[in-house]
Formats: structure tokens, C-alpha cells, sequence
């Protein structure tokens, strides 16, 4: 009978593997093969005198590891850039937003306006330019929701302009009303950084990585 199977299926019992057989038939060969028996308690001590061996001693480097670690971890003065970035446009978004809410208080309370307009159009753009201010403020409480709020206040910001410089070339507007409007167009500013700050950065990476496999 070949006993090289049998061995196989042994060994793998010492180390915890599947025999590749029937246990039965490998217990049934070791009772009658005193060979594959001698060769079983043979291996049997080897692994056993290998897994008993004491582990050689090696230096304790973890003084050598930490020292050669750097004193700050790469991208902590950019990520540290980044926060205080961010902190600043934000308290800036903030100021902006209470100028513009104090902007539109008196028109939408009391009915006053630049122009002497109607007590009605006074209170509507009151109305609206403190709407204007609690979009700031709401960006700068919560920055995510700079890319909903920009495309509608940018296309108002961008008509407004135009008109605004019709209205100086025309004579319709001061100049102190006109500048008001400046408060607004650093909002919109203000808010389009935060927006293109908050952007996904996956798409660019895939984009990146296209055009190097390309």
C-alpha cells in the first residue's frame, strides 16, 4: 500500500488542515502500518518542539521608530490653512448677512426707502433683502448649502448689476443707493468660495486619473 498519501493526510492533521481523506480511512492505515505510525509521532515532536522553541530576542526599537517619525504628520499645516480659511469666510459671510438684515429692517417696519418709494414696494424690498441676509446667514451656519443658494442669488446679484449701472448712466439711481448694493455682491462672493471650497473632490480625481491612464 502507498503510504504518501496517508503521510500527506497525517501531516495535515498536525497542522490543523483538512486531510484531503475520510478520517476513518487515515486512522484505519496508522493501525496497521507501523512505518506511517513511527513517522507520525516523529513529525508529531517536530512540530511541537517548533512550536514550543522560545522566539529570539530581537532590540526594542520603539524609541528609534518614534524618533524617526516626523514632529507633524504631512498635510497638517495645509489642513490647518484650510480650517482657519474656512472660519474666515464663514464670520465673514456672517457680517455680511447682519449688514444686509440691518440694510432691509427700516424698509420692511417701517415702510421707508430710498427714493421716496410707496409704503408697499418699501416693504417688499424690505422683505427681500432680508431674505438675502438670512441666506447669508444660513450658508454661514451651514456651509453645504452654498451650491443651492449660489445659482439663484447669483443670477438676481448679476441682474441687479446690469440694472444698477443702467440706472447711474440714466440718472434713476444715487450713487449712495447703488453702493448699498455692494454688500450684496460680497455675499454672493463670499458664498461662491464657500460653494467651490465645498465641492466634490472625486469627480476631479477621476477626471485626473483618466487622462494618466490615457
Amino acid at each position: 500500500m502507498q503510504c504518501a498519501p496517508f503521510r500527506e493526510a497525517l501531516s495535515a492533521r498536525l497542522d490543523g488542515e483538512p486531510l484531503g481523506m475520510p478520517a476513518a480511512d487515515l486512522d484505519r492505515h496508522l493501525d496497521g502500518c507501523p512505518g506511517c505510525t513511527a513517522w507520525g509521532e516523529a513529525a508529531g515532536a517536530v512540530t511541537r518542539r517548533a512550536r514550543l522553541a522560545p522566539a529570539p530576542p530581537v532590540p526594542d526599537l520603539t524609541a528609534a521608530v518614534l524618533g524617526a517619525l516626523p514632529r507633524e504628520l504631512p498635510g497638517t499645516a495645509a489642513a490647518a490653512r484650510a480650517r482657519l480659511l474656512a472660519s474666515a469666510l464663514r464670520l465673514a459671510l456672517l457680517a455680511v448677512g447682519v449688514a444686509q438684515a440691518g440694510l432691509a429692517w427700516p424698509s420692511l417696519t417701517a415702510g421707508t426707502a430710498a427714493m421716496s418709494a410707496p409704503v408697499h414696494v418699501a416693504h417688499e424690498t424690505g422683505a427681500w433683502n432680508l431674505a438675502v441676509a438670512a441666506a447669508f446667514v444660513a450658508v454661514a451656519a451651514v456651509p453645504r448649502l452654498a451650491a443651492g443658494a449660489l445659482p439663484f442669488l447669483a443670477t438676481f446679484t448679476v441682474l441687479l448689476a446690469v440694472a444698477t449701472v443702467r440706472d447711474l448712466q440714466a440718472g434713476h439711481v444715487h450713487a449712495d443707493r447703488a453702493a448699498a448694493h455692494l454688500l450684496l455682491l460680497a455675499g454672493v462672493v463670499l458664498i461662491a468660495v464657500v460653494a467651490w471650497r465645498g465641492r466634490p473632490r472625486r469627480a476631479a480625481a477621476l477626471v485626473a486619473r483618466e487622462r494618466v491612464t490615457a
